[in-house]
């Protein structure tokens, strides 16, 4: 997506042309004309790689081949509902605090609505006929996403309320229209830095024809120049329904919201998949919204940060390739006035996006990227008895050279691992504090038998990760740089 050369090539045409106009121009106008085009050239020469798919099939890369972790927030309705303004202020909020990917969906649940500025997506709702007013203001979200350094994970539509096999406004019947809204993007966000994301919260049996339909809209429409995943319902994964097709690069799983989740699994499951594709659960625990979606009541629990750290580093460190955020406010951009869910929506977004477990995101992306990602693999063995579940899960990931390992223990109990798993003969200690991305060296320790550590505190929300480095590999602070 970056076009080398093209500052060089623009200034060289207005020096150029400043020969030629130079005598006809006043001063003035020629300055104002080499500002605007150097301006110009530097905001393209800036634009965001292409991402792709590992050589390993485990994890996203760069065109340069450098590491991509995915880390995505839940903006479900921000194409619809923010102005500009609040735009810039989400967005400029989010890329502050580490995140890389916004997941927004162009057309959302409910009828046919129209955004913030009164414009529906399509002229007499005719999925055929995209509004240019409509997709301008989509435009501006992803140009000043890409401004920030942000991927938009844009999903086509909301299939959990646009998509059915014999009704809505894509079906087994208008093919062709699907097919031709999926070419309309494609083409139009060519070259963006965009993910696509099909489905929407709707399992895909008995739609395959229509996502096949858009996927190959897609790829038409921008040389198949995006990955693309499913977003499946609550409890499900893509892989179900479309591991085997071409068109699905990585596969998004969506663990639901609960206290106990057990996203885990449900990643080592699509892990162990042949053939070898990248996992992400694309939706877990949302902070601040009921356990289980439960209706809200002085008795239902309210998900917490640490609800959200837990299976963030539970479903990395079980082999997912990034991880996505989510919060119950900020994915319908909720104000007072607007109606409420049943699992409750409390706070303006405003008040919401400064919630702890949004900052803290930042810090399992922050430790991942100091340490070599790409040779990263699940391995439990690393635990000495009971790595137990839910909330008291301990969830080991090491290099597969064994050049370091990190061990989440998320109640803070002691862990017993074996010290071999690490290469060398000697072996640094860290504890790692997710709540605040601080480290502590524990000290350094023979890489034999087997060692007993005890975090710095324990209980429900005192999570921590230990960090085993071979000493002789010199990395830095876990969490302080990136490799």
């Amino acid at each position: 997506m970056k076009r080398p050369g093209l500052l060089i090539a623009l200034c060289t045409t207005v020096v150029v042309c400043s020969s030629v106009f130079w005598g006809a121009l006043p001063a003035a106008i020629m300055i104002g004309v080499v500002f605007f085009t150097l301006q110009t050239a530097s905001a393209q020469a800036d634009e965001l790689p292409a991402l792709r798919v590992s050589d390993n099939g485990r994890f996203l890369v760069k065109d340069d081949d450098t590491p991509f972790f995915y880390l995505g927030d839940t903006a479900w309705s921000l194409f619809e509902r923010l102005d500009r303004e609040e735009v810039d202020f989400y967005l400029e909020d989010r890329a502050s605090k580490g995140f890389n990917v916004i997941q927004a969906v162009v057309i959302f649940e409910g009828g046919i609505k129209p955004n913030v500025y009164g414009h529906e997506p399509f002229i007499d709702k005719d999925p055929s006929r995209p509004s240019e007013a409509y997709f301008r203001h989509v435009d501006y979200v992803v140009d000043k996403a890409e401004s920030l350094g942000l991927y938009t994970g844009m999903l086509p539509v909301w299939a959990g309320t646009h998509i059915r096999s014999d009704q809505g406004l894509f079906n087994s019947s208008n093919i062709p229209a699907t097919r031709s809204y999926g070419r309309f993007l494609g083409k139009r966000y060519r070259d963006k830095p965009i993910i696509w994301i099909l489905g929407g919260d709707w399992p895909g049996e008995g739609i395959e024809d229509i996502c096949n339909a858009m996927a190959q809209g897609l790829a038409e429409g921008d040389d198949g120049r995006h990955l693309m995943t499913y977003h499946p319902r609550g409890g499900q994964a893509s892989s179900t329904w479309f591991h085997n097709d071409a068109w699905l690069d990585f596969n998004m799983i969506q663990s639901s919201h609960s206290i106990r989740n057990r996203n885990y699994d449900m990643v080592d499951s699509d892990y162990k998949l042949k053939p070898v594709k990248p996992v992400i659960d694309g939706e877990n625990n949302y902070e601040n919204i009921t356990d289980g979606l439960k209706n809200i009541g002085p008795d239902v629990p309210i998900l917490s940060a640490f609800d959200v750290r837990r299976p963030a580093y539970c479903g990395v460190f079980s082999g997912a390739a990034g991880h996505t955020y989510g919060c119950s406010e900020i994915y319908q951009f909720w104000v007072p006035g607007m109606p409420k869910a049943s699992w409750g929506s409390s706070i303006h977004w405003k008040e919401a996006i400064n919630l702890p477990g949004a900052s803290q995101m930042q810090y399992l992306r922050n430790l991942i990227e100091s340490r070599p990602m790409l040779t990263r693999i699940p391995d439990q063995s690393i635990i000495v008895g009971d790595p137990m579940r839910t909330t008291d899960r301990v969830q080991a990931t090491r290099d597969l050279g064994g050049s370091y390992a990190f061990v989440y223990i998320a109640s803070g109990k002691p862990v017993t691992v074996h010290m071999d798993k690490i290469s060398g003969t000697e072996v640094k200690a860290y504890w790692y504090d997710p709540r605040d991305g601080t480290s502590q060296f524990i000290g350094q320790f023979p890489d034999t038998g087997v060692r007993e550590f005890t975090p710095p505190s324990s209980g429900i929300g005192n999570d921590w990760v230990l960090v085993l480095d071979d000493a002789a590999k010199d990395f830095p602070t876990p969490g302080s740089g990136t490799l």
